[in-house]
């Protein structure tokens, strides 16, 4: 959806569409009419946005062929829907029975990560709408933690540098900006915004910079206006914020139905112990409350004693969209995980899944109204 800041600046607000499992072009243009296009009529909206997951065969694919991004364009065009960024996170496989750690592979110590990314940012150079001012693509934290050393931290560091002169490149040939934003999230290499600091120093901050989670930094229980500032003192710019809200209890035991297979889900609590997953947080016993890596509909409230980490989204669209300008203009929301929701909570039709995610977005644009922002 296309809105407008109070100082007159465009925004753009899109739903991730990685919570489908199609990895292939049809596949994904099917998606559109069985999802993005039910949203949009639910929406009222002229025109829909989507935060685009392309898979790194797909990805590879359309880089490689003009007449194949053309037809990708014709596709959204024609149904009124619109994409100025990408979510280059999952490298494939995404909707598996068992995701957990193998979202975090090939990662930035590797060529496949970089050939994949500047796969999207071509991608992505020809889906901008003609007006829209720059793309961005999201991707992992660098890596998961463990193995870290030197060595591996010198190899990454010479390809981001890849990275932003392909992202020159890229812009020089076509006229298109596509930013890339790296996502802390917990458990990996950058997990705050304090290692994003420490870990993305040097980076060329006019192409490479943070994409802001909600949820994770709920998760890292960090203060927004904390982490925002540290970010703009480093010269880090937010190229894209994803709205999403995290568990979060002072009473653990009614998590036990959220723990299931396909995805990690850390565990934070107050004190800064960590755990990787759910079951591992039960088994250490883990003092409360828990802020819990499990991505919850926006407009859900899941009952007593669990709640979700909403006003830590709303602190942070404050500072990021409450001032004279904004902070980023990029918003997607990004709830991968409604397949694996307790069933109470789990829609069983298609119509149901897109019936949610309007009412996500909905809820996002709301937020997003309430500080002033137009649609």
């Amino acid at each position: 959806m296309r809105l407008r800041h109070p100082g007159g600046e465009p925004l753009h607000l899109s739903y991730c569409t990685n919570v489908h499992a199609a990895e292939d072009l049809d596949g994904i243009i099917a998606q559109l009419d069985t999802y993005a296009v039910p949203i949009r009529a639910r929406l009222g909206t002229d025109v829909l946005g989507l935060g685009l997951w392309l898979a790194a065969p797909v990805a590879a694919a359309l880089a490689a062929d003009p007449a194949l991004r053309a037809r990708l364009r014709r596709e959204l065009s024609a149904r009124c829907l619109e994409v100025v960024t990408l979510n280059g996170f999952p490298y494939r496989s995404f909707q598996d029975p068992v995701v957990k750690h193998a979202v975090y592979h090939p990662d930035w110590t590797t060529k496949d990560r970089l050939s994949y990314t500047l796969d999207l940012a071509h991608v992505l150079a020809d889906l901008l709408p003609d007006d829209a001012a720059r793309g961005s693509v999201s991707t992992l934290p660098l890596a998961w933690r463990d193995p870290w050393d030197t060595g591996m931290a010198d190899l990454v560091a010479r390809r981001l540098s890849r990275l932003a002169d392909g992202l020159a490149a890229i812009e020089s040939s076509t006229g298109r900006v596509v930013r890339v934003g790296f996502e802390p999230e917990p458990g990996c290499v950058v997990e705050s915004t304090g290692q994003a600091v420490e870990r993305l120093a040097g980076v060329d901050g006019d192409r490479l910079g943070v994409c802001l989670d909600l949820a994770h930094l709920a998760c890292a229980w960090e203060r927004p206006a904390d982490a925002l500032k540290a970010l703009e003192r480093a010269g880090l710019p937010i190229v894209k914020v994803q709205l999403s809200a995290a568990l979060e209890t002072a009473d653990p035991d009614p998590l036990r139905a959220y723990a299931e297979p396909r995805f990690l889900h850390q565990t934070r609590n107050a004190a800064g112990d960590a755990a990787d997953d759910l079951d591992e947080a039960f088994a250490r016993r883990l003092p409360g409350p828990w802020r819990v890596h499990y991505h919850v509909p926006l407009h859900v409230s899941p009952a007593p004693p669990l709640a979700t980490t909403i006003p830590v989204m709303r602190e942070a669209l404050t500072h990021l969209v409450g001032g004279p300008r904004p902070v980023c203009d990029h918003f997607d929301v990004e709830t991968y995980t409604w397949g694996v929701l307790p069933p109470a909570l789990r829609p069983q039709t298609p119509e149901q899944l897109a019936a949610g995610i309007a009412d996500e977005l909905d809820f996002a644009r709301t937020e997003l109204r309430e500080l002033g922002v137009s649609t």
